[in-house]
């Protein structure tokens, strides 16, 4: 016997009316995350392969400055501090200066870890690679994670909380500006080129150490403002290449011509002194004697983690290291004498007020 329509669909469950409806929700849904959809097109989004990627990572510093195995925890090292000197005698009453020993100190600087992380989940991982868009972005997340640590040792190398490199208070690195205990200042209404070449001839007029500054870190906006006074004095700079792309201005000093490297991590504050004004800071550098001191790598590891309960894979980036600025003593005292009022003498950190 003969069905009607309605029997049939009661017949076999389906509501073919209800699936029609269906058909049209799910076309409503595309229709929905597409860019366009009309008679004859369906625009879904698609995107570029290469993504836009900006973020800052390494300063110039920690590419410039040497890294050196560490000796332990802490580091150690010496440092001389005196030299044996001659003393004009009478050549028939020579005599021996029993207190002219050379003077050499015990150094110690701790080292500091620094830790990052990330999760791949198994299903968002699949997907993206089956979806042949940005399939190395996991191996590009690892590197960005990497260059986020050294990102962060960067800013630290200049900024760490920490105050002392032999007796750790913080996690942080003992920042370069707290390390540096040599000053100078600048005033708004004095010349920064004729102060920073003062100052570097200050410190090679040293006359118990070879002092032989090889570069000027400055904050970028006070760079500008040392171009614009050269401009003004109509004087040309030279230019040096200090890292791989990166030419900069060289400044003519007593020490040489030394590059004016723009270092963004170095800070710019309100005037302690001036009020309504910005001091910021220039570092005169002798970079030889500025170090990252390592444990087994001079570079962030990565270690894979292996699988969670969940599937999701954890890497983990670990560096070891710590800076220090050698070049710190006081050359008054001999090796008998327990050491006070060390000075650096091999850097110096110079506030330009503006």
């Amino acid at each position: 016997m003969a069905q009607t329509p309605g029997q049939e669909r009661a017949r076999c469950g389906v509501d073919h009316g209800t699936l029609f409806v269906d058909y049209l929700t799910a076309a409503g849904e595309i229709a929905a995350a597409a860019d366009y959809f009309g008679p004859g097109a369906l625009e879904t989004p698609h995107y570029e392969q290469e993504i836009l990627d900006l973020v800052r990572r390494r300063g110039a510093l920690g590419q410039r400055i040497r890294a050196v195995p560490g000796t332990g925890q802490p580091s150690r090292y010496f440092e001389q501090t005196r030299i044996p000197s001659g003393t004009f005698r009478d050549p028939r009453a020579l005599q021996f200066a029993a207190s002219n020993d050379p003077t050499r100190r015990e150094r110690a600087v701790f080292i500091k870890a620094l830790q990052s992380g990330i999760n791949f989940g198994l299903f968002d991982v699949e997907v993206t690679r089956q979806q042949g868009q940005f399939s190395q972005l996991v191996s590009k997340d690892i590197i960005d994670t990497v260059s986020g640590v050294l990102r962060t040792s960067d800013q630290a190398l200049w900024n760490g909380s920490d105050t002392d490199v032999g007796n750790p208070t913080t996690l942080e690195y003992v920042g370069l500006l707290t390390q540096i205990n040599r000053t100078a200042s600048i005033a708004s209404t004095a010349s920064i080129v004729d102060g920073l070449k003062a100052e570097v001839a200050s410190m090679m007029a040293n006359t118990s150490f070879n002092v032989r500054p090889s570069a000027i870190y400055v904050n970028p906006i006070l760079g500008d403002l040392i171009d614009q006074e050269e401009r003004l004095n109509h004087r040309q700079m030279g230019k040096v290449q200090v890292t791989a792309g990166l030419i900069v201005n060289a400044l003519a000093t007593q020490a040489g011509e030394l590059p004016l490297i723009p270092e963004w991590a170095l800070p710019s504050v309100a005037s302690a002194t001036e009020s309504g004004k910005t001091d910021y800071r220039a570092v005169i550098l002798m970079e030889e004697l500025v170090e990252r001191e390592y444990i087994t790598s001079p570079d962030p590891r990565v270690f894979p983690l292996g699988l969670e309960g969940n599937l999701a894979t954890r890497y983990s980036i670990v560096l070891f290291d710590a800076v220090v600025a050698k070049g710190k003593a006081n050359a008054a005292q001999d090796q008998a004498t327990t050491e006070t009022g060390l000075t650096t003498y091999s850097h110096s950190v110079v506030t330009v007020t503006r």
